[in-house]
């Protein structure tokens, strides 16, 4: 018997196949389950015609990530972090992290999931990140861990305050020597 798959059934194919099954198994389990059809000839159209629509939508989508690929390629991505002492951060950057500035630069949604980040990013600097579009497809994407600015300004600031109260000692202790 002559079988058009419905659905996909482990062991024996995928939807949309042709195939020659028992008699006793195409009539009894596929047909009463819902997962096969005869193989009449309109049925048979109808799934070529679906099998052309899919390999259509399966280029556009090829086309779509290869144009993705080469847009994300070489792209810098610079994230702002808090940092603590030794220039570790408070907390860490993520792959989530990553894809949400990739989404702000590009307005591209990239899965979190497909950006290859082997653990959280806990120091300041360059890293290189592979983003999986595909097997065939993996940019290379640099990210670029920053400390925020509003920290690094308040370091400074205390770096002049702490240089200015020194220097204030200073001429005091020279002014009070020269009245002594």
């Amino acid at each position: 018997m002559r079988v058009v798959l419905l659905q996909d059934v482990s062991g024996l194919g995928e939807a949309g196949e042709v195939k020659e099954v028992a008699d006793g198994y195409g009539r009894n389990f596929l047909l009463r389950r819902g997962l096969a059809e005869f193989a009449s000839p309109s049925l048979l159209k109808r799934v070529e015609e679906q099998r052309h629509a899919e390999e259509r939508r399966q280029l556009l989508a090829n086309a779509e990530t290869v144009s993705l690929a080469q847009t994300l390629e070489g792209l810098v991505v610079t994230i702002k972090a808090k940092i603590g002492a030794q220039d570790r951060l408070y907390g860490a950057v993520t792959s989530g992290d990553i894809a949400d500035e990739v989404h702000r630069l590009t307005g591209q949604d990239i899965d979190k999931r497909k950006i290859e980040l082997d653990e959280p990013i806990h120091q300041l600097g360059e890293y290189e990140v592979s983003v999986r579009l595909s097997k065939e497809l993996g940019p290379k994407v640099r990210v670029i861990v920053a400390e925020e600015k509003a920290k690094a300004e308040r370091k400074a600031k205390a770096k002049a305050e702490t240089k200015a109260e020194e220097e204030a000692d200073e001429k005091a202790e020279d002014t009070a020597e020269e009245k002594d």
